[in-house]
């Protein structure tokens, strides 16, 4: 099935998703650099695009920034006013992320910050900025769950949560998979679903990325 969902994906990209020398700069930096293939897929990326436009959103929220594949889809999504404040653990991802979203002359709209995104988090929370309109989870699974917490603080009435990465090719449902990532999204979408303050959903996915899946969420 793997092949069929690529032939369609695919055909997706090359009918819905314009070319983007920004976007495809960022995908060839990463694999120039043995990252792991974990951005987005094109049709993911629109997809943030899409929700960041209809959300009005201006401030936005990344754990995870990689190459910053996922980044620039987003910072070319708010306006010239708004900032994409993107946290990244590791060193070499954040230094190519800042050499790719350099070259896109987005950098005034980016705030990358590097360092273990709960600690980025906690200063955040410290610092009492200004709430997030949009928060995109896309980090370390083991952690979604502090990860919700702490960004759930950083959040305001109205903020959409996107949660990426949460079907786990369909071992979530998979109670003896003791696997610290599958453990750690089933632990996330129950905290979403015993918070009587969030409205969430979840959508599974395929296609070139494989057997997936998301969550959004909606702040009440």
């Amino acid at each position: 099935m793997q092949a069929k969902w690529t032939e369609n994906d695919l055909f997706l990209f090359q009918h819905l998703i314009q070319e983007d020398a920004d976007l495809e700069n960022a995908l060839e930096q990463s694999h120039k650099n043995q990252f792991p293939e974990h951005e987005v897929s094109k049709t993911q990326g629109m997809l943030l695009s899409i929700l960041i436009r209809m959300s009005k959103s201006k401030r936005v929220l990344e754990l995870g920034t990689l190459a910053g594949y996922s980044t620039i889809w987003m910072a070319k999504a708010i306006p010239d006013d708004g900032v994409v404040v993107s946290l990244e653990s590791e060193l070499d991802k954040y230094e190519l992320a800042s050499k790719n979203i350099l070259c896109t002359g987005l950098q005034d709209r980016v705030d990358l910050i590097c360092g273990p995104a709960a600690q980025s988090l906690q200063k955040l929370i410290d610092a009492e900025v200004e709430p997030f309109d949009f928060i995109f989870i896309d980090a370390d699974k083991p952690n979604n769950p502090l990860y919700l917490r702490l960004c759930l603080q950083l959040s305001h009435s109205g903020t959409v949560i996107f949660g990426d990465n949460v079907i786990r090719e369909g071992e979530l449902c998979n109670a003896e998979n003791k696997d610290p990532k599958v453990m750690g999204v089933r632990q996330y979408i129950q905290d979403l679903g015993s918070c009587e303050h969030l409205d969430s959903t979840a959508i599974q996915t395929v296609g070139i990325k494989g057997y997936d899946g998301f969550t959004l969420t909606f702040v009440k």
